[in-house]
Order: C-alpha cells, then structure tokens, then sequence
C-alpha cells in the first residue's frame, strides 16, 4: 500500500504565494475609493475589486518569492502567511499564473480608462515588478525599497480615483499622503526583522543600511506623520488621525532594538498584521458617516 502524496497541489502553493491574509489590503483601498467617488457599485467596481483582490497579489508576492527563493531559504519566518518558501519546480508555474490572470483584467482597465487611470495603473504595475525582478530589483535599493512597497498598496486607491474622475483637492492630497506615510512605515518596520537573513543573502534593504534602531525610529516617526496629515481631510476624516497610534505603539517597544536581536521585532509584525483588521473595520465605520453626511 503506498502511501499518499503530501506534496501540495500547484494551486494551493499558489494560493500561500499570494498572501491571502494581505488580499484585503490593495482591494479594499480600490473598492472603498471607487464607491465613494462614484456613488454606486457598476462592471468596472467589481472586476477592479475583483483584480485588486487576487491576480495582482498573486503577481506582487509570487514574482517576490520566485526572485528571492534563495534568500527565504536562509529566513526562518518564512513558509506561511508571511510569506512562501516557493520551490524551483514552481517558480515558471507562479510567473505564467502571474501574467494569465492579470493580462485580462489589465485590458479591460485600459479600455474602460483614461489617460490619467492608465498613468497610474502603469506606475501600479511596473511597482509590482520593479520590486522584484532582476535588473531593478527595487527591494535591493535602501529606501526605494520602502517607497516602492507604499506604492503597492496606495496606487490602487489612486487608480480608483483616477478612474472615477475624482475632483482632486489638498484634502484628498492629505488622505493619500498619509495612506502613502503609513505604508513606507510599514514597509520600513518589517524589514528589520529581516536585517539577519538580508545581510546573509547580501541583499541590501532600508533596515540594512540605517540599522534596526534607526529604522524603527523612522517608521514611528512615519506613523505619526502620517496622521498629522490626516488632519488635513474633510471630516470625519481627522479622527482616522487615532488610528495610526496602534500601529505607532506596536513599533515603539523597539525603539532601542539592535541589529543582533532584530529578529524579535517579528512580533510586532504579527501584531501589525491583526492591526490592519481593527483599523480597518474603524476606517470602514469612518468612511460610512462619510458617505451619509
């Protein structure tokens, strides 16, 4: 009697590269944005909700894991929702699932687009691979790194608004700025964790180059920052200026962390990660009243 192959299936790998704990975070800012500029849920809602939500995930993180299979061998916190340790024999499978099942739903963008909308779904798309890709390799350049990655994850709303025809104002500017602060923030915290398995891969990240400490500084700083800006938005937008304290005091108990023990500000990653749903229901309830005014 042999025994039963637990080797997982093609699909289910795909689906651990795509990091569906993260999905919400781009298809939400496409969705809600589209809705409230818009007033009502059409073709282009759902299929943009629908593109935001999986295909550009799975392109963002699996172009990420096949790149970087060698530097996640040597990092221990990888092989589950933070990230796949992605095997060789899946790395063409990953890139041709990344193009086949976004190529549909960037045309269908494009058509039903404008200039604007195509500037910023080109800027979305060419993050998503600059990232990761050899010969950019945006993740390899201190700062850019963190820059790149906000785009990832405000672009979408961007794309939203430009495809919506939103009146663009300073208070809008404000909402995205502060969108934009909290994720190069974001981006900048996680990092550290991964200051030990960078420096071993040789791989050269904003934590690498400032040292966790500073990092850490940086990236408090930049959520606190980032709701200082939020001040700046129509009400009830002022009060989403609170939400960035969790995230604040989630990174502060390693204000003084060092580049030996940079690996213990994985907790705090965990914890930002169960953040983004509390935030998110509030964010929700605040963009509620805001549509009700």
């Amino acid at each position: 009697m042999t025994e039963q192959s637990t080797t997982p299936s093609p699909l289910r790998v795909l689906f651990v590269s795509s990091r569906p704990i993260s999905w919400v975070n781009t298809a939400y800012p496409f969705g809600a944005a589209y809705l409230l500029t818009t007033g009502g849920i059409d073709l282009t809602w759902v299929i943009g909700t629908l593109y935001f939500l999986i295909p550009y995930n799975l392109a963002m993180y699996g172009i990420n894991d096949v790149f970087d299979y060698e530097s996640d061998l040597r990092n221990p916190r990888k092989g589950g929702v933070e990230g796949a340790v992605l095997g060789r024999v899946m790395h063409r499978t990953t890139l041709i699932a990344a193009a086949v099942t976004n190529v549909p739903f960037l045309i269908y963008l494009a058509v039903v687009g404008n200039p604007l909308s195509w500037a910023v779904l080109a800027v979305s798309v060419f993050a998503v691979m600059a990232y990761s890709v050899p010969g950019l390799r945006f993740k390899e350049r201190p700062f850019l790194d963190s820059i790149t990655s906000s785009t990832h994850f405000v672009s979408p709303a961007t794309f939203a608004l430009a495809l919506a025809g939103a009146v663009w104002n300073t208070q809008l500017l404000a909402l995205l700025g502060a969108f934009f602060l909290w994720g190069v923030a974001s981006h900048a915290f996680g990092a550290v964790q991964d200051i030990t398995a960078d420096r071993d891969a040789g791989i050269r990240s904003i934590a690498t180059v400032l040292n966790g400490r500073r990092t850490v500084r940086l990236s408090v700083i930049l959520y606190l920052l980032g709701g200082v800006l939020m001040l700046g938005t129509s009400w009830p937008g002022p009060l989403a200026a609170i939400l960035v304290l969790p995230y604040a005091a989630s990174a502060a108990p390693y204000w003084f962390i060092t580049d030996a023990s940079a690996e213990s500000a994985n907790a705090g990653w965990k914890r930002f990660l169960w953040i983004n749903f509390s935030t998110g229901f509030l964010v929700t309830l605040l963009l509620i009243w805001y549509a009700a005014r």
